[in-house]
């Protein structure tokens, strides 16, 4: 079983629901990432997206978007990044961790070369939003060959054929956008979420995750009534631009993961911070 089938298996017997993260690896700095990442995961977070910073990441509104540029500037590659996973590793990390990232950068060293660097570093899915499952042919055996889970997309514009097509070739979770456009944090969700998760889950027993515009409690707590894990991203995100100490910036993004996570347990009212 693989560390990511593992976590919602463990959801599943705890009667819960996921929260995966999503930051920036290198915002505001690589030694800051893989202090967050352990802040993550001890406030509960169940999987930690790190973001590889690309130059033109189509799917990302600007919160992210300029999480991407800081990182870049400080520094951040493939290289040190899977650095910073095998780090992580070596600190005793458990928790699944997935790359998300763009076509060119897994292209420039050769697909089967990243997949099993990856998997070797620590890496347990590969999040690429700009590989339509139709031209994924290439990756997939590559990713399934390292261990590595190649997640899919759905939409709210997916047709039932392609959901099915997406069922069929998933592996981890399915990672179903909430809304049509690009990341970050919205005020509400459109009410087609739910309707398009029981969809999904009408066709498939793999796990259902629910990202983009994701960004507070209420909104976690609606999706997992009916998906099985949440996806933030921006929420996190935009504490690395606000040029706080490191100790602050860790208490902000724990606090807010606490509150997030609390959502996901059925029983428990929402925490709501001022933050």
């Amino acid at each position: 079983m693989s560390r990511i089938a593992g976590r919602f298996a463990a959801l599943r017997s705890r009667g819960e629901k996921g929260l995966i993260a999503y930051i920036a690896a290198g915002d505001p700095s690589l030694a800051t990432t893989r202090r967050l990442v352990h802040a993550l995961a001890e406030a509960g977070v169940d999987m930690v997206e790190l973001g590889l910073p690309f130059s033109d990441p189509l799917a990302d509104g600007p919160v992210i978007q300029a999480a991407s540029q800081r990182a870049l500037a400080a520094g951040a590659n493939t290289d040190n990044v899977l650095e910073l996973v095998a780090a992580l590793r070596a600190d005793g990390l458990q928790i699944p961790l997935l790359i998300m990232t763009y076509y060119n950068l897994v292209l420039r060293p050769g697909v089967e070369t990243f997949c099993r660097r990856a998997a070797a570093a620590g890496v347990d899915g590969l999040i690429l939003p700009d590989v339509p499952m139709e031209e994924g042919d290439e990756i997939r055996p590559a990713a399934q060959e390292a261990g590595l889970d190649l997640i899919q997309f759905v939409a709210p514009t997916s047709p039932p054929d392609r959901i099915r097509r997406a069922a069929e070739l998933a592996r981890g979770f399915l990672y179903a956008v909430s809304l049509t456009g690009v990341t970050g944090m919205r005020a509400s969700l459109p009410p087609q979420v739910t309707a398009m998760v029981r969809a999904v889950k009408a066709v498939t027993d793999t796990p259902v995750a629910v990202g983009f515009g994701v960004s507070r409690p209420e909104h976690v707590r609606q999706v997992t009534e009916v998906a099985d894990a949440a996806i933030v991203g921006s929420a996190f995100v935009r504490h690395c631009g606000e040029g706080l100490p490191e100790h602050e910036l860790i208490s902000r993004v724990r606090i807010l993961a606490e509150e997030l996570k609390a959502a996901t347990r059925p029983g428990t009212g929402l925490r709501l911070s001022a933050l």
